[in-house]
Formats: C-alpha cells, sequence, structure tokens
C-alpha cells in the first residue's frame, strides 16, 4: 500500500489576467513536492506540480490555458523556490527485517564454516 500526496512548498497571489474570467490579481499558485509513504519507508521525491486557481470564478487554471505570461511567472516563483531534498527515511518495520536478515545471514555463514556447531 503506498500512498503517494504532495505537501505545498509556496503559496503566491499573481497579477496576470485569469484566462476564464479576465479578473486582474486573482490568481493563486501553489507549488507542491511529492511525498511518498508506505509501511517501510517515506520518501521525498523530486517531482513538483504547479497549480493555479482563480479565486475571483473559483475555476483551477490547466497548464494548457497558461498563457506565455503566466509560465514566465510560475517559471520566476519556481527559480527562486527552496525545495526539499530527496530524501528516504526507513520505518521501524524496515529496520526489524533489515536486522532479522542480517541475523540469520550471519548465523548461516558461521554454522557452514563450521564456527559454530549444532
Amino acid at each position: 500500500m503506498s500512498l503517494s500526496q504532495f505537501f505545498t512548498l509556496k503559496q503566491a497571489r499573481i497579477s496576470n489576467n485569469c484566462p476564464e474570467c479576465y479578473s486582474n490579481d486573482s490568481l493563486e499558485l501553489t507549488i507542491k513536492q511529492k511525498l511518498i509513504e508506505t509501511q517501510f519507508y517515506k520518501s521525498i521525491t523530486n517531482e513538483i506540480v504547479s497549480e493555479i486557481c482563480c479565486l475571483n470564478c473559483d475555476v483551477q487554471i490547466f497548464p494548457i490555458r497558461w498563457t506565455d505570461d503566466i509560465e514566465q511567472v510560475v517559471n520566476y516563483h519556481k527559480r527562486g523556490l527552496n525545495k526539499k531534498p530527496m530524501s528516504l527515511k526507513l520505518k521501524p518495520m524496515s529496520w526489524g527485517i533489515i536486522t532479522f536478515l542480517i541475523v540469520i545471514i550471519t548465523a548461516v555463514i558461521l554454522i557452514s564454516t563450521g564456527i559454530i556447531a549444532i
């Protein structure tokens, strides 16, 4: 069971015209980074997602509808972004399995070389 979610890195109001209702200063840019969590580990990836929503007409503006001006503003905000570095954190269940396997492998090696007799 893998749960992937996004956490917000930056949220900013941009002063471009909305492609739907043409209002000025009602677009909100949200930049998010992907987080994957399973039973064994938690990982932050390098995947970044940008979303723009108009607060006036309550419509999400998809990238296909972005104008060149909006794309330039989004790229500007992405350049100044402090994204979290890629990371991997093992959970206690993973550490337990790794420790168990190391003990088993060590026991097999010691028994097969004759250091420990059964």
